[in-house]
């Protein structure tokens, strides 16, 4: 079988001003600036195994409806670990290469990883490519150019592994995240930060054996850490000679559960450790408070096991098997016991299934945050998955029902809702995606309406863009072309 086209290298690097067919609303002029891995082999010999440790590229769309255009630019941010693969010298990521874990941690502390191809968020006046690594990478958004590279070294607790993905407080505009230091007993650190040195030490939780989690939630009063059982022994970090690439260092563990851990943002304390059943995932949707606060509600995409890793290794997805990439959307209300004052043991934890149809990337509109919402926006997977996204979902948490969209491509990337800034209704606004075309060999922006899914305009890009991560739209973000 042919390697898939979503998987392939892009080497070229290009900015070009792209008609638009169709037509863009009046008020779509910030930019949608998307990550992920650009390329997985290199000139100089390198090569990665997974997915997850192609080199980041970004990729940057700005709207400009008055002239019915797309100022569209995309680059390879130019990282140490960008330029050891150009050299030949690569030497592992996530899932690539084996190293001790002694070595790994030392890079940690010393020169953590630098392939920072997760997101781009705003960090105070930066703009910031992320990834699970402590380092974080400066861009201007104007060239894509690196600019420079942030490690904090303030007094607040750090750690040597961070989420991905920052949680921001839609009412004060900070944002939250987690570090994992590993140690004899290691610790979860909650934070919230202004500026990429300005961190402010919410709480911490400790714990036996780290999980990996790749995203976390927020609500206005509380952080919510979902422990899957997919755990490291920190006890690994001993252990002489060259072991497996680093995830697979963590082994699933179903007997421990699922524990949800719940911090008060103000107060530190941990008010809740109630245990769900074992399950996987990567992406919390969004969490919000209910009954005066007694309860939290958030939605996660959930797969049964950890075996979702084992099947991003790009010898599998070039093949197309993409047997156990497709999830679901649950909702988990943990019952606090009084807003948590009997103690965190009395806490519950319910589990329910919003849609089981075949999920990938869900999102909601950035004006629910921390609130109630209806709409959740995904990547349209088969399930059992055959193959990549062949559309784009609109769900209906409140009563289960989905819109899909398959105009425009043969796949769909992780779709970005826009909120009208003028609108009323929550679905009011668009959603961003970008589609390739299998047969015509091309990449498109696609704009659906946020209400029905309809297309309102595609863009042409001048290449075939490889499958990516995640996009953020930044509303007040114009570039000079």
């Amino acid at each position: 079988m042919a390697d898939h086209p979503g998987f392939h290298s892009l080497h070229d690097e290009a900015a070009a001003s792209l008609s638009v067919e169709g037509s863009l609303p009046s008020w779509l002029t910030g930019s949608l600036v998307r990550n992920g891995p650009g390329a997985f082999s290199f000139p100089g010999g390198s090569t990665v195994d997974h997915w997850f440790d192609g080199l980041a590229m970004l990729y940057r769309f700005t709207f400009d409806p008055g002239e019915g255009e797309v100022h569209y630019r995309n680059r390879f941010l130019r990282t140490d670990a960008y330029e050891a693969a150009r050299a030949g010298e690569f030497d592992g990521g996530f899932a690539t290469g084996e190293t001790t874990l002694r070595s790994r941690l030392a890079t940690f502390l010393e020169s953590p990883y630098d392939n920072t191809n997760i997101v781009v968020e705003r960090v105070g006046d930066e703009f910031l490519a992320l990834t699970e690594s402590p380092r974080w990478v400066t861009v201007d958004l104007n060239t894509l150019a690196t600019t420079g590279r942030v490690t904090y070294d303030g007094d607040a607790p750090a750690g040597q592994l961070s989420c991905a993905h920052f949680k921001r407080d839609p009412a004060t505009g900070r944002l939250l995240n987690v570090d994992t230091e590993f140690g004899r007993t290691s610790t979860y650190h909650v934070y919230a930060m202004d500026g990429p040195q300005d961190r402010h030490h919410i709480g911490s939780v400790d714990t036996d054996k780290p999980a990996y989690m790749h995203s976390f939630a927020i609500t206005p009063r509380y952080v919510v850490l979902t422990e899957f059982p997919l755990r490291l022994d920190p006890r690994r970090f001993l252990k002489p000679g060259r072991q497996d690439p680093f995830i697979e260092q963590f082994e699933w563990e179903p007997d421990r559960g699922t524990r949800v851990v719940v911090l008060d943002r103000t107060t530190g304390e941990t008010v809740a450790t109630p245990t769900a059943e074992p399950i996987f995932g990567f992406h919390h949707v969004n969490a919000f408070e209910r009954a005066g606060g007694d309860e939290i509600v958030f939605d996660l995409e959930t797969v049964p096991d950890a075996t979702t890793i084992d099947s991003l290794y790009l010898d599998e997805l070039r093949a197309g098997d993409l047997d156990t990439l497709a999830g679901r959307l649950d909702r988990f209300t943990v019952s606090l016991g009084g807003d948590g004052r009997y103690g965190p043991g009395d806490a519950t934890v319910e589990r329910e299934t919003l849609y089981d149809d075949g999920t990938a990337l869900p999102t909601v509109s950035p004006a629910r945050w921390c609130r109630r919402h209806r709409y959740v926006y995904a990547m349209s997977m088969d399930q059992p998955a055959t193959g990549w996204a062949h559309g784009i979902l609109k769900i209906d948490a409140d009563t289960g029902d989905a819109v899909e969209h398959r105009e425009g491509g043969d796949y769909f990337g992780e779709p970005i809702f826009v909120p009208d800034p003028d609108g009323d209704a929550e679905d009011d606004g668009v959603v961003l995606s970008v589609a390739l075309d299998d047969t015509d060999d091309t990449s498109r922006l696609v704009v659906l309406d946020g209400d029905t899914l309809a297309e309102r305009a595609r863009v042409t890009l001048p290449h075939q863009v490889p499958f990516d991560f995640h996009g953020r739209y930044f509303p007040g973000v114009r570039v000079a072309e």
